[in-house]
Formats: C-alpha cells, sequence, structure tokens
C-alpha cells in the first residue's frame, strides 16, 4: 500500500508507530545535520526528519526534493520537540527511514500556498495546481457538506431527487441560450438548459408532489464576479402549495445551512419586503440589510429654493451616514468621484454635516436658509456628528440605483458589511411585467410561467403593468441567493400570459404547447424555487465572487484557459453537422 495514514490524521498517542505516509512536499528545510520536509496531502501537512548523523544516504536524497514532488516516506511516530500549535499533527514528527519519490514535478508557477504570488489568470491556466491550495480546497469541501445537507434537507421533507434532461429545446424568452446542433436531425438544435422550469412544472403534472434536483444551468450571459456561463442550482418544485408554504418550507432550509454549515442559529422569522418598498427605500431588488441608511426622498424639502439642479429634478433623495461628519473635504471629493463613475452615471453630490450644536453645514448653503436644513435633518432622524449624502437626477429609477450604489460603499468604508453578520430577507410582490425598449414590448420579469396575484388578474385586461405576481426573492447580504414563485396552472390563464408577452397562439403553441397541453390534464396548484448552489458557497465562504468555490471556472470573458475554450471546430466535425459558417467581422 502506498500509505497507511493520511498526512493530517497523526497524533502524540500514535508515538512509536511505524507508519507510511505519501502526499506532496510542500518544503525542504536544512538545519546542520538534519533535514526537514513538510509532507502535504488534503488532510493536511506532517513535518519529516532525516537525520544525516543516522543515515547519511536517506537525508541526502531528501536534500535533492523539489517542491510538489509526490513522495512516499516511511518511519517511527515521535513527539515534535519545537512544537507547531497550528498545526493538528504540530505535537509529533516522523523519523524517516525510508524515503520514494514516486513523481517528480517541475518548478511550479507559482507557490503552493495559502497566500500565493499567482494572479487570476496564471491560476486559472494551471486550475489543477491552484486546487492544492488550502483556501481553494477548503471551498470544495464547503461546497461539498452543502450538497450533502440540502439533500438531507429536502429528504426529510418528502422531496424527490429527479433528474431532468441536459438537451432540450429553445425557449426566447429571458437570456441567450447555449445551442447544440444535432447530427443525427440536419439543422435542427438542442438548447442547454436555462433552469428545468417547464419540466419541474411536468413533474408536477406527473404527481411526484415534491422534486428536487442540484442541477446544471447554462446562460450565455455577459459575466460578472457572481456569474458563470455554467452554474449550479438547487432546484425544487411542490404541488398544492400557496406563497407562504413555499416561503416557510424553504427558510427552514436555510436555517438548517446556516446552523450545519457556519453554526449560526437564525431565530427570528426573515423580514419580507415588498418589492416596490425595495426599490422606493434601497434602489435595489437585493438590499444589503446588514446596516441601516434608508433612502428618505427631499423633494418636498429641497425644491424651490433656486438651486437648479434641484429644482429640474424629478427625484431627490439621500441616505445619512451615522458618526461620518468628520469626513474630510478630500474623502468627500472622492466620493464625488466615485458616484461619477461612467458604470454608476452620477452628475455630482451633495453633502451636509449635522454639527455639534445641531446646525447644519452644507455645501449648498448659499441656497438654502438653515430652517429648511433643519427640516432636511429631521427628515433623516440626523444628530450632531452625522453625515448626510444626497442625489438628484430626472429618472427617479436611475437616481435611486445612483443612491444604492453610495450607500453600499458608505457601508463598506464605515465597516458596516461584515462577512460574518447575516442579513435574510424575502423580496415579494415583484411586478409581473417590465418594458423592454429593446423589444418594444411586454416582458415577464421573472418568467412566463409565474401566476398573478389573484387580485391582479382583473388588471391583465386593462393594465398589466401594474399586476403583482406571486414571486418572491431571498437575499442574504445584498446577494440574491434563490428565487422562486407560485406558477400558472390553468392553461387558460397561461394562453392569456402568452397573449400579453406577444406571443401569436400559434407561436404559444409552437413554444410551450406541451406544457399548455398538460395542464389540460388536471395540473395541481404548484411552486417552488431555486437556490444558487454557488452563491450559496461563496457568501458562507465570505468570497467576492463565485469562481474559487467552482472546481473548473470560466474567466470572465467566459473562456476556460486551462482547457482553451471555446475554441474552433475541426471542418470534418462541422461536415458531419451539415454546418458551414460564415464569421461576421
Amino acid at each position: 500500500m502506498y500509505r497507511t495514514n493520511t498526512c493530517g490524521e497523526l497524533r502524540l498517542a500514535d508515538s512509536g508507530k511505524e507508519v507510511t505516509l505519501a502526499g506532496w512536499v510542500q518544503r525542504v528545510r536544512k538545519m546542520g545535520g538534519m533535514t526537514f520536509l513538510d509532507l502535504r496531502d488534503r488532510y493536511g501537512i506532517t513535518q519529516i526528519v532525516f537525520n544525516n548523523d543516522t543515515d547519511a544516504a536517506l537525508c541526502e536524497q531528501a536534500n535533492h526534493l523539489g517542491r510538489e514532488f509526490v513522495a512516499q516516506v516511511t518511519g517511527t511516530v515521535a513527539e515534535r520537540s519545537a512544537k507547531n500549535a497550528n498545526l493538528p499533527t504540530g505535537d509529533i514528527e516522523i523519523i524517516a527511514s525510508g524515503l520514494t519519490v514516486l513523481n517528480p514535478s517541475e518548478v511550479p508557477p507559482f507557490t503552493i500556498e495559502d497566500d500565493t504570488d499567482g494572479g487570476d489568470d496564471l491560476r486559472m491556466k494551471f486550475r489543477y495546481l491552484d486546487l492544492r491550495r488550502n483556501p481553494v480546497r477548503r471551498n470544495l469541501e464547503l461546497r461539498h457538506r452543502m450538497t450533502m445537507e440540502t439533500r438531507r434537507y429536502l429528504d426529510s421533507k418528502g422531496f424527490l431527487e429527479i433528474e431532468t434532461p441536459m438537451l432540450v429545446g429553445s425557449t426566447p424568452e429571458g437570456a441567450r441560450d447555449f445551442v447544440v446542433p444535432s447530427r443525427m436531425n440536419p439543422g435542427c438544435f438542442y438548447a442547454l438548459p436555462q433552469s428545468p422550469q417547464t419540466l419541474k412544472q411536468l413533474l408536477m403534472v406527473s404527481g411526484m408532489d415534491r422534486y428536487f434536483q442540484i442541477v446544471k444551468c447554462f446562460r450565455d450571459e455577459d459575466l460578472r464576479a457572481d456569474r458563470q456561463p455554467e452554474f449550479t442550482q438547487i432546484d425544487c418544485e411542490m404541488s398544492f402549495v400557496d406563497q407562504d408554504d413555499v416561503i416557510n418550507l424553504f427558510e427552514g432550509m436555510a436555517r438548517h445551512l446556516f446552523k450545519e454549515l457556519r453554526g449560526v442559529e437564525l431565530t427570528e422569522p426573515f423580514q419580507r419586503m415588498p418589492w416596490a418598498d425595495a426599490m422606493k427605500y434601497y434602489g435595489s431588488d437585493k438590499p444589503d440589510l446588514r446596516f441601516d441608511m434608508k433612502f428618505v426622498e427631499l423633494m418636498d424639502i429641497m425644491k424651490g429654493s433656486g438651486f437648479t439642479v434641484f429644482d429640474n429634478a424629478a427625484y431627490i433623495g439621500g441616505i445619512c451616514a451615522k458618526g461620518a461628519a468628520n469626513y474630510t473635504r478630500k474623502q468627500l471629493d472622492q466620493l464625488t468621484e466615485f458616484v461619477k463613475r461612467p458604470q454608476i452615471g452620477a452628475k455630482g453630490m451633495v453633502y451636509a454635516r449635522v454639527e455639534a450644536d445641531g446646525t447644519v453645514k452644507s455645501s449648498v448653503d448659499k441656497f438654502y436658509s438653515q430652517e429648511t436644513l433643519q427640516k432636511m435633518k429631521e427628515a433623516f432622524g440626523a444628530q450632531p456628528g452625522d453625515l448626510i449624502l444626497i442625489l438628484s437626477g430626472d429618472d427617479a429609477m436611475k437616481t435611486r440605483k445612483q443612491l444604492c450604489e453610495l450607500r453600499l460603499e458608505m457601508g463598506s468604508r464605515l465597516g458596516l458589511r461584515d462577512k460574518n453578520k447575516f442579513a435574510c430577507l424575502w423580496v415579494v410582490d415583484f411586478p409581473m411585467f417590465e418594458w423592454s425598449d429593446e423589444e418594444q414590448r411586454l416582458m415577464a420579469m421573472h418568467h412566463p410561467f409565474t401566476h398573478p396575484k389573484d387580485e391582479d388578474i382583473p388588471l391583465l385586461d386593462t393594465k398589466p403593468e401594474e399586476v403583482r405576481a406571486d414571486a418572491y426573492d431571498m437575499v442574504v447580504n445584498g446577494v440574491e441567493v434563490g428565487g422562486g414563485s407560485i406558477r400558472i396552472h390553468d392553461a387558460a390563464l397561461q394562453a392569456k400570459m402568452f397573449e400579453i408577452l406577444g406571443f401569436t397562439p400559434e407561436k404559444a403553441q409552437e413554444q410551450f404547447g406541451f406544457l399548455m397541453n398538460a395542464f389540460k390534464y388536471g395540473a395541481p396548484p404548484h411552486g417552488g424555487l431555486a437556490y444558487g448552489l454557488d452563491r450559496w458557497v461563496s457568501l458562507f465562504a465570505g468570497l467576492d465572487s463565485i469562481r474559487d468555490c467552482i472546481a473548473f471556472p470560466k474567466n470572465n470573458s467566459g473562456r476556460d484557459v486551462m482547457l482553451e475554450a471555446p475554441a474552433p471546430l475541426d471542418p470534418r466535425q462541422l461536415d458531419e453537422l451539415s454546418l458551414s459558417l460564415d464569421l461576421k467581422d
């Protein structure tokens, strides 16, 4: 056998035992007539000692080992004289009696250490080396534990794990599909699923009652830190449920994961916030509630005093940063430049300090009396030492989003976004539709299978833009970790939905006839939710990006730099698929 023990399990109780370890050489150190080798595997590190006085040849062999050599060591467990409290194996060492090099290694392109000298691109190119580092390995171990706890929880609630196909039909609604040409059906294409949405609804029609799947999904969309072209969902669906049933069950699942994986007991019910309130007070449908700084609208107070920027604005609003009145002019100028960045787009920022005596000192003092500034202070509930920051614009929604970015920036600067603190909420009552300037029509905010609120159904014929959906998102620390809805289960209502979205009856039948036809055979009321596994793991690991909790991720251009994919196809493969390429410039 290659080993009797791993590099992370031996303790003082094992003293005197003859053992064989195998792993990678972390480092070699020479000290006088002794050579010390740190041997590493997935489970830990054990120190190996070679003594030149007792076996010069073996010691010389150890001196020629390089970093990342794969080695097998035999020896005796002994108590370590200079113990290392930072290692679980730090009380012992192995007095070596044998050494075999199982495989030498070239010098790695970056150090295999917790704090490596490798940049993102280099680590992605040599991802198999990056995975040897403790932080990345721990992320994958966390991911494994999360999938195991997810299965355990859902199994206890009566869910069946059922696989759905990876090759499905393309659906133009939503994000772009990745498409797969069919060799046996020339000119026809599969799509990789953006989600198993319609298939899990069909499982409800089939009487499966409770379904889940930890499933790969694919979306051909622009990438950000929390997005990948392929990602993993914890996908769930339930029959005979309403919105409260779904929310309560999956809030319970979130509590279970927090407790089992982070040791955090969440005892208070998760807050529920209507989408309209989230946008009004935080400028986002995924507000970070680890800190306050709720927006205050100032239209009635600040308009009509001769300050043209405010007088001509469609929206004036601000935030109050507690205790930040000591911000310097340089810091305030930095904040102004921050909100003027192209990706944020504000034209400027107004600030006001609440002085120790309660008076307000503002960057627009010449336009406003102290009486008006006091009314502004009272609107925020501001106290001496607080800093008020104000934005305005000719588009209320756009300005609120700019104010949202300013709020998050201030939260970060003031140390209010602690990654070990968790604020969970449900955002509910989403609009059913949103207007697309590109398509010049209403689009489903979530997807076309979402059920409208019963009390809003009469508005479908008269004011569809005011219809609210039985949809809900779970948000943790400003990150949407999951979302879902109650589904339409009535064929006539589903047809109505397609009509509002601009589908002709023929087009609806062509793309979704299989689902509408199924509804005619006794579809139960049903609803569900999908959690983003990658986002949950990155949240629990305290990461800013989901890439380090995925074994082999893509970069920000959607490329796998290790596999050099995507890549051109061999012409023979194109011929087999009956395809020819006409690439645009």
